[in-house]
């Protein structure tokens, strides 16, 4: 039975997501705890309303990002994660934090990795022109938004997306792609080689949605 940590800052739709799914699909794994930087994060009620504990630890109180970290990686320790999920956690995170848990967090993303790393992905993606555009489950690294891709999934641009359109039918598939790949990590099912991971029985890491 493995331990999950998630950590959010508002609502934590893909949170809710992960943990509606690792109930109804009976993971060998359970939700330890769910950790925000935001006493008014609403996917706390949430959390609270499944018996899940939660914490809060406010950034604001902190002098230093560092000193933030440390403190984060303390608490969630408390809980003996074997994952670290990243649902929404509006915090760009110290090198040291990252490396104390680096091969046991993840993150989703909302572009196809490497294009658009960092804000406004679905805006560029438009302005870009690409016919394509989509999420990316990955392991989390020093580098922001480049670590090694675990899942994607790709949704077709239409000539009518607006960013609130296109963000929409994003999240729609993050919501399939991040409790999958969680799935994965929870059942060992996952080789990590240098920057490229594979599924052991070969399962395809890939989701084309509509």
């Amino acid at each position: 039975m493995k331990n999950i940590v998630i950590l959010i800052s508002g609502r934590g739709s893909n949170m809710e997501a992960i943990v509606d799914t690792c109930a109804s699909e009976q993971w060998p794994a359970r939700i330890a705890a769910v950790i925000s930087n935001k006493a008014a994060a609403g996917g706390l009620q949430f959390a609270a309303s499944r018996g899940i504990p939660t914490a809060v630890l406010d950034h604001k109180a902190f002098d230093t990002r560092e000193a933030f970290d440390a403190e984060l990686a303390r608490v969630i320790d408390g809980y003996q994660p074997d994952l670290v999920v990243l649902a929404g956690f509006i915090r760009i995170l110290t090198e040291g934090f990252v490396r104390h848990f680096e091969g046991r967090m993840l993150n989703i993303h909302p572009s196809l990795l490497p294009a658009f790393p960092g804000l406004h992905t679905h805006e560029r993606a438009i302005e870009a022109g690409c016919k394509l555009a989509g999420a990316t489950v990955h392991f989390v690294t020093p580098d922001l938004d480049h670590g090694p891709i675990v899942a994607q999934a790709a949704v077709p641009v239409l000539a009518d997306d607006t960013e609130a359109s296109l963000s929409a039918r994003v999240l729609k598939q993050e919501h399939v792609i991040y409790p999958r790949a969680v799935r994965w990590f929870v059942e060992d099912a996952l080789t990590l080689d240098q920057n490229r991971v594979t599924h052991k029985q070969g399962t395809t890491q890939l989701l084309i949605g509509d």
